[in-house]
């Protein structure tokens, strides 16, 4: 019976996260320190006792989950034993960083450099993203590619019969309308700050390629499902270039689960704030076990 572990991305954030971490364990404060280091600012001051408001900014959310994700895993000791990992968008590069693909520093500088070109490029370009409840994936997807006024893409598969569409406003709003029409339970604009995972955010890509590019790889203890073709990666050329592609790719995480278990995983552990992919796995496949660490 293969272990697998998953980690979240940006939306699990909440007020007080990673705090009993920073007060129960010593290996976390010092590592929730050297990240308030790096980052130039003390985000454990807004993980620990923020608002709502602050720890929503693309710059505090992305490295706030990502700092509570890989410095749990940190604290599980012999617990943390995976005979494989993914994580949903921002939680791929937790899952490197668990896996031991980046170290914890350079990890931390990713997802900060990830974060601040993101926000430029929803900045530039006012766009959206919606969720779609109850409709086929090759429905969605042609009714997308059928509206070409504007960009409209699928972004994130995550569970059968669940899948976020993104793109500029005018597009998402037409294709919410079409999605209704052909039989959707629900088309709904999502409150975002821009169109994730589309090719609007190409600017991004491109400026997080050279911080990317930059950073030395390491064969991970384990393999890597990666988001943008829901395979299992173990060499680093591969890894980082699956990972440049990833903010203008899809996120495959339903198949992403389905080929982790035909790989032999039986037991999926959440690490990381939330329960989001805990709820998507269950609906993904109900035979596996399923449980999380906060």
């Amino acid at each position: 019976m293969k272990k697998a572990f998953v980690f979240p991305g940006q939306g699990s954030q909440f007020v007080g996260m990673g705090k009993n971490l920073y007060e129960n364990y010593p290996i976390a404060k010092e590592m929730f320190e050297k990240a308030n280091e790096i980052l130039g600012f003390r985000i454990t001051d807004i993980m620990f006792e923020g608002t709502d408001e602050e720890l929503r900014q693309t710059r505090v959310t992305q490295p706030a989950v990502f700092l509570h994700s890989v410095i749990l895993s940190a604290t599980m000791g012999e617990e943390f034993c995976p005979d494989m990992v993914a994580g949903h968008s921002l939680g791929e590069l937790s899952a490197l960083v668990a896996a031991g693909a980046i170290t914890f520093e350079d990890g931390l500088r990713l997802v900060s450099a990830r974060a601040v070109a993101m926000q430029k490029a929803c900045d530039n370009q006012p766009s959206t993203m919606a969720a779609v409840i109850g409709l086929a994936d090759d429905v969605i997807e042609n009714i997308c590619a059928d509206i070409t006024e504007g960009c409209v893409v699928p972004a994130n598969y995550n569970n059968p019969g669940q899948l976020v569409i993104s793109g500029s406003i005018d597009a998402v709003n037409a294709a919410c309308v079409r999605l209704k029409e052909a039989g959707a339970k629900r088309a709904l604009p999502l409150k975002v700050g821009g169109a994730f995972h589309s090719p609007l955010m190409e600017p991004a890509r491109a400026e997080l390629a050279e911080a990317i590019d930059a950073t030395p790889f390491m064969t991970p203890r384990c393999p890597v499902y990666q988001n943008v073709d829901a395979l299992p990666h173990t060499a680093p050329e591969e890894i980082k270039q699956n990972l440049i592609a990833q903010l203008t790719s899809s996120v495959r995480w339903s198949y992403s689960i389905d080929n982790m278990i035909a790989d032999g995983a039986a037991e999926f552990t959440e690490v990381g704030p939330g329960t989001a992919l805990q709820g998507m796995i269950r609906k993904i496949n109900n035979t596996v076990t399923v449980s999380g660490r906060q």
